[in-house]
């Protein structure tokens, strides 16, 4: 059980995608934001997304995450539910292990290899903090937005009653990126 976390007060955040609300989770140095649109119904749909410095606000075309973060947006702005943004960049690496799994990938190995290389495991993530922020709504159920299987594992006390797929964002720059995801990591691409 997670513990001595901070919770901010509600907020509001117009955007492009709409008008939301806004409260952040930090759990030592990690500070996590959830993103909702009001009101939450029993059975919300949920985008857990990592934060993706590069993809989220640099709009980089090595991967799809920012065009996942902004359908999810669009998606819980038509249809309600939340949006919860883990500080866990680059699979939980770290901006300057990821920049240096760039300059790998520059030379040719992917996105698995590239963080072999650097000491670290396929993905480094974890979800811990997705459980208690859904307790902290007193969420029991959801629809998840993900193709990322490691996520529907890891959320044991939640139940999932649908996954929801999230396809965008293919280019010529992320091919491989996104066979990687499919082939080696399972993503249900």
């Amino acid at each position: 059980m997670l513990s001595n976390i901070s919770i901010s007060k509600v907020a509001n955040l117009p955007t492009k995608h709409g008008n939301f609300k806004i409260q952040s989770f930090k759990q030592a140095d990690k500070e996590h934001l959830v993103i909702f649109k009001e009101p939450l119904n029993n059975t919300p749909i949920v985008r857990v997304h990592s934060e993706c410095l590069t993809g989220d606000a640099l709009s980089s075309l090595k991967c799809d995450c920012g065009e996942q973060l902004d359908f999810a947006l669009d998606t819980i702005n038509q249809e309600g539910g939340m949006v919860i943004y883990l500080r866990q960049e680059g699979r939980n690496i770290g901006l300057l292990n990821k920049v240096n799994a760039y300059a790998l990938q520059d030379t040719g190995l992917d996105t698995v290899e590239a963080n072999h290389q650097l000491g670290f495991s396929d993905d480094e993530r974890t979800y811990e903090m997705v459980e208690y922020i859904l307790d902290y709504f007193d969420i029991k159920k959801i629809k998840l937005l993900t193709n990322n299987p490691a996520k529907i594992e890891s959320l044991e006390d939640i139940e999932i009653v649908e996954r929801l797929p999230i396809k965008v964002g293919e280019n010529p720059h992320n091919e491989e990126y996104l066979k990687v995801k499919k082939e080696k990591m399972k993503h249900l691409l």
